[in-house]
């Protein structure tokens, strides 16, 4: 469900404030329209995953040819509800807030050779049986060490806000470059703000260029496919604890081979290599 019963911070009330939801609404039994809605979105969140230069257009056939009766209008409002868009440079289209200060993107022509050089984060989007939260994760980019995450029932920023605490905590040390997308959780002042207070340099992808922050798109794939596909979560305390379970493996277990066939973990905290 959408709505977490005994969240250890939100009640019930605030729960319902954050997403819209009126509280006498949350005992109505959901509807044949939002189980269709749910069924929607995980076949948009899979094929995403597969293909995420596809849009809606692109969406829609695809659901059409599963036999679905889908309009744009739909889902371009689902995709907007999961925080997806097309990875494909879009002329004009990233218009940050004018309250927000712009920053450029940093990582071009850069050589990240070593550890807390560069730290990144992104948003994803995580199915349930009968709703969806988000996760956000913050990740050492040379070494692919996943450095905190937290899961939210909604794109509010504190849950990001929350990570980035933990990270600058367990981080060896801090970042010389953090590096996200133009999403409002991350250009908010409050998190820049706290970013530019550590003496941290900021910096920003293009609208919809994947590739400006790819590592923590091969993370997303490589969790949902290892993990998230693998197992239907019926709540939201389910996931958080397959996702720390995926997390602790694929740091300290998960061998990579640009790494040399060692772990996140071996090449971050500069461990020795075990002996084959």
């Amino acid at each position: 469900m959408l709505i977490e019963p005994g969240h250890p911070e939100l009640s019930i009330v605030r729960q319902c404030e954050l997403i819209g939801l009126p509280r006498a609404s949350l005992y109505y039994q959901p509807c044949e329209e939002l189980l269709h809605n749910l069924r929607l979105m995980r076949l948009l969140d899979e094929q995403y995953t597969k293909m995420p230069y596809y849009g809606v257009r692109r969406m829609v056939a695809h659901l059409r040819r599963l036999g679905y009766r889908v309009g744009p209008k739909r889902i371009r409002r689902l995709l907007r509800l999961m925080g997806l868009e097309a990875v494909y440079p879009k002329p004009h289209l990233s218009q940050p807030n004018d309250q927000h200060r712009r920053y450029p993107y940093l990582l071009r022509g850069v050589t990240v050779g070593r550890p807390d050089q560069v730290w990144a984060t992104d948003i994803t989007f995580i199915r349930l049986q009968h709703g969806f939260a988000y996760l956000v994760a913050i990740m050492d980019w040379h070494s692919r060490y996943v450095l905190s995450w937290d899961l939210s029932i909604t794109l509010e920023a504190e849950f990001c806000l929350a990570a980035l605490a933990q990270a600058l905590r367990q981080g060896r040390q801090i970042p010389e470059i953090f590096n996200s997308d133009q999403g409002a959780q991350f250009t908010s002042q409050e998190f820049a703000g706290r970013l530019e207070e550590a003496g941290i340099k900021v910096s920003r992808d293009g609208r919809g260029r994947m590739l400006d922050n790819i590592f923590v798109e091969r993370l997303w794939r490589s969790l949902k496919y290892e993990e998230i596909y693998l197992h239907d979560y019926p709540d939201v305390a389910a996931a958080r604890e397959g996702i720390r379970r995926y997390f602790l493996k694929y740091n300290e277990e998960r061998l990579h081979e640009a790494l040399g066939y060692r772990t996140p973990a071996e090449v971050y905290l500069d461990r020795k290599k075990e002996a084959a």
